[in-house]
């Protein structure tokens, strides 16, 4: 009888230790969740931190991470309040357990694709795609005249902000750590690409700006990162925070997390009010989690996006299951453009 087959993350740390395949019962049906035989995983930057111990929102040990899986439906279910038969090619959000052949996804965490659809570019929708149209669409408002500046503008979560925001007409800066990254970047739209390891990216702006500043920042990084973002917002600016990767670079995880703390910076709803100014945080998990019909419209819209070939995914690596350890180095080193797939 087949079995389910699972990474587990044993133990925090070096990838090439923390995982450990185990076997196991295949799910069995729930009402109102939708049960996927998958083709394969995506990683995403919560998925390094959640190994090394940094990510609070993770199960403890030992547990199964993953948040999107892209798979056939095991028998006849109900998506979003409609009937599709057993077999339907879907993309499916998970709360963790994504790194499994097997899934169980609330439906309405889960959307039919097109049969041709290439892995990669699905498994990009469900977290990345998604994170971004909540960020770009549904949280701030971006018009044509806006300025625009997206930090780690080649990842997973750039790219699709990025080729959100073309949409819109606006200018955009997007910042980058290497010269292949940089013209990636400006090959998906960015018209003032920027190498944070050369260039401080506020002064960057401040030379083309002055005091008119930035309409809006999206940012991955946190910390310093964040507060700086911050001061290079215009009057009537916004800031919409979707990560904290910068606690990754080295450390124990309470100095990590002090020192990140601390580089955020104190903030008083004072400056915001006398300048007009917003902070906005996101994290889908927690919004998938209360707000399920917010999490199943962006997945629709996204997967449409798609179909009209409006955004196109970039796929920037593709690993076999027997080699996760290598794709968590892969993400980890920053090597990546776009998304990270593992396939079983």
């Amino acid at each position: 009888m087949e079995k389910k087959r699972s990474y587990y993350i044993t133990k925090h740390g070096s990838a090439k230790t923390a995982f450990e395949l185990r076997e196991e019962e295949i799910p069995q049906p729930q009402a109102g969740y939708v049960r996927v035989a998958t083709e394969g995983f995506g990683i995403n930057f919560a998925d390094i931190m959640a190994r090394k111990g940094l990510y609070q929102d993770a199960p403890p040990t030992p547990c199964v991470v993953g948040y999107e899986s892209v798979g056939l439906t095991m028998e006849k279910s109900i998506i979003n309040g409609e009937a599709f038969p057993s077999g339907t090619r879907v993309v499916a959000f998970s709360r963790f357990g994504g790194y499994s052949t097997h899934v169980l996804a609330d439906e309405r965490a889960i959307q039919p694709i097109p049969e041709d659809m290439p892995l990669g570019e699905a498994l990009a929708l469900a977290v990345q795609y998604c994170t971004a149209y909540h960020c770009a669409e549904e949280r701030v408002s971006i018009f044509p005249e806006d300025h625009v500046l997206v930090q780690a503008a080649a990842g997973g979560v750039g790219t699709a902000l990025v080729q959100l925001l073309k949409r819109k007409g606006c200018t955009i800066y997007g910042t980058a750590g290497s010269e292949e990254k940089l013209k990636y970047i400006q090959d998906q739209g960015v018209h003032v690409p920027i190498n944070y390891r050369k260039q401080d990216f506020t002064k960057v702006i401040k030379e083309m700006l002055g005091k008119r500043g930035l309409d809006v920042v999206f940012d991955s990084l946190g910390g310093k990162s964040y507060s700086d973002g911050f001061k290079a917002l215009g009057k009537g600016g916004r800031i919409v925070g979707f990560g904290a990767a910068e606690q990754v670079d080295g450390g124990s995880q309470v100095i990590n997390q002090l020192k990140l703390a601390a580089n955020f910076g104190l903030f008083s709803p004072i400056q915001l009010l006398m300048n007009s100014k917003a902070m906005i945080g996101v994290n889908m998990l927690h919004v998938a989690d209360d707000r399920p019909q917010v999490l199943a419209r962006t997945m629709k819209a996204v997967v449409e996006l798609w179909k009209a070939g409006e955004i196109k995914p970039v796929v920037g690596a593709e690993f076999k299951a027997d080699r996760l350890a290598e794709a968590h180095e892969y993400v980890e080193g920053r090597r990546s453009m776009g998304k990270v797939a593992v396939r079983w």
